[in-house]
């Protein structure tokens, strides 16, 4: 069928038989060339360093050569380059601070006497902790059990003096009257006559 004819492809060709995948790694048998060899060993490359431009000695070089304009002087940086020579440093040699006689590492135990041990000494010790801690925790419970009620607030919050007061109601309030030193309830003796007739 035509090419025309045929549906669109969606997927890619696999490569030929012979095509590996990923990095191909040469074999080696592991033989005596191999064992007694260096000649195949990778030389350590050294990455070439880029220095800048020595623009103090190509200024000097373009005065001497008669450069005036600033296009003249692009020209001579162009095809007379000058870079900077790297200055080669010998590494210093590392000093240690620490002290000679340093000893690296955790102190040794002291050995454990055997007389402790036959008579159970560090039992009793650990016994004696225990018992200790015991009797703290006990007091810091009882110390936590300790509820707040009422007679413990107004312990720690009195209440405030009560303040005399000098009101009263008017009906037990006395009224004098302004004739008489005493209270005289009745006006008059009409009134008084008609009370006692009651």
């Amino acid at each position: 069928q035509h090419e025309v004819g045929k549906p669109l492809r969606n997927c890619y060709s696999l490569p030929g038989f012979d095509f590996a995948y990923g990095l191909y790694v040469k074999r080696r048998d592991g033989g005596v060339p191999e064992a007694i060899g260096h000649w195949d060993t990778v030389k350590a490359r050294k990455s070439k360093k880029i220095m800048p431009r020595d623009f103090i000695t190509m200024n000097r070089g373009a005065a001497d050569a008669g450069c005036t304009t600033a296009r003249e002087f692009g020209l001579y940086y162009k095809f007379m380059d000058v870079r900077l020579k790297e200055e080669f440093r010998l590494p210093k040699p590392w000093v240690s601070k620490l002290p000679a006689d340093m000893t690296f590492g955790r102190p040794a135990r002291p050995s454990t006497p055997i007389f402790d041990i036959i008579h159970h000494r560090y039992k009793d010790l650990w016994m004696e902790r225990q018992r200790a801690r015991t009797v703290v925790q006990d007091l810091e419970k009882k110390k936590l059990e300790v509820r707040e009620n009422r007679t413990t607030f107004l312990r720690t919050h009195p209440p405030p003096a009560k303040e005399e007061s000098f009101w009263h109601l008017e009906r037990f309030e006395k009224v004098w009257s302004t004739g008489t030193p005493h209270h005289n309830p009745f006006c008059d003796h009409s009134q008084l006559s008609w009370a006692l007739q009651a």
